[in-house]
């Protein structure tokens, strides 16, 4: 479903009216709004869409898209940040209520999201800076950025302000475990991550 078949009149939401305007011309982009600044990224590439799908199979296994959780792609969280922000995070883990969460425009409160994932594409400053503090911000407990331009992965956690107070990166060959707080034992396979969603050499 586009945005612009929210019911929902957004008159009195420039910002995301024009959002929603951008969204139906450029279908498969993701448009968010990040700090008051409309952001536009392309569709995803064959590696990047590989990743998201390596990355989902662990939280399925660990029986997180269930009864208590689900796994999500490409949901939106409202953002505290600004009466109009929001941000559409590649991979989400929520609690199994988060209908009962509902905001507007086919976002939900933070106050649901228990992990957000992002796989950084050409615009990975956003991911690795912007979005980090929008995630702090919006104090969602786990953030995970699998950074590839720099074939690292990235997870933070502890929300304070508008940053993280732990920040570990981790390189091929390491495998992570998630905090448990998100309702299972979740490990990644750096190296196999990364691998996944490595740019064919043109």
């Amino acid at each position: 479903m586009s945005a612009a078949s929210v019911e929902r009149s957004h008159g009195d939401r420039p910002w995301i009216a024009e959002a929603n305007r951008l969204m139906d011309r450029n279908p498969g982009y993701r448009v968010e709004i990040v700090g008051g600044r409309i952001r536009v990224s392309p569709p995803r590439d064959g590696p990047h869409g590989a990743a998201l799908t390596d990355l989902m199979v662990p939280f399925l296994s660990a029986g997180l898209h269930g009864a208590e959780s689900k796994v999500v792609q490409g949901i939106g969280l409202w953002l505290p940040s600004g009466v109009e922000d929001y941000a559409i995070p590649d991979l989400s883990l929520l609690d199994a209520d988060h209908r009962d969460h509902y905001i507007e425009n086919n976002c939900y409160d933070p106050v649901c999201f228990r992990l957000v994932l992002e796989v950084t594409s050409s615009n990975w400053k956003t991911d690795v800076r912007n979005k980090v503090k929008a995630y702090a911000g919006a104090k969602i407990p786990v953030h995970v950025i699998v950074d590839r331009k720099h074939q690292r992965l990235h997870v933070l956690t502890d929300p304070a302000g508008d940053d993280y107070e732990n920040h570990r990166s981790y390189s091929p060959g390491e495998v992570v475990t998630l905090p448990a707080a998100i309702g299972a034992e979740v490990t990644l396979d750096v190296g196999e991550i990364l691998k996944s969603g490595e740019k064919s050499a043109t």
